[in-house]
């Protein structure tokens, strides 16, 4: 139980403040202007993560670009390799009738 020779502070009333500067005012603007630089830095980083992000994009785009291109060449040379090996098997083939 509180004693009643302590005072006690309205929460409604600010704390009264004797130059216009106490030390807890001091330390809140103190912090506040670390806390604006940390986001400033934070807002540079995400900017920095989000060029990188694009290019990396772009650098995904073109290999899926080009493996896919390269999967095209890919069938189209099997597709002339089997019509060869079939061509083959057919000649084999006559040659024995």
């Amino acid at each position: 139980m509180a004693s009643s020779s302590s005072p006690r502070h309205d929460a409604s009333q600010p704390l009264p403040i004797s130059d216009g500067h106490s030390p807890l005012s001091s330390v809140i603007y103190e912090l506040s202007q670390q806390v604006q630089a940390g986001m400033e830095n934070m807002l540079k980083m995400v900017s920095e993560i989000d060029q990188s992000l694009s290019g990396v994009t772009e650098d995904i785009e073109k290999c899926n670009e080009s493996a896919l291109e390269r999967k095209r060449t890919l069938e189209e040379e099997k597709e002339l390799f089997q019509k060869a090996a079939y061509s083959v098997l057919d000649m084999l083939n006559n040659r024995r009738e």
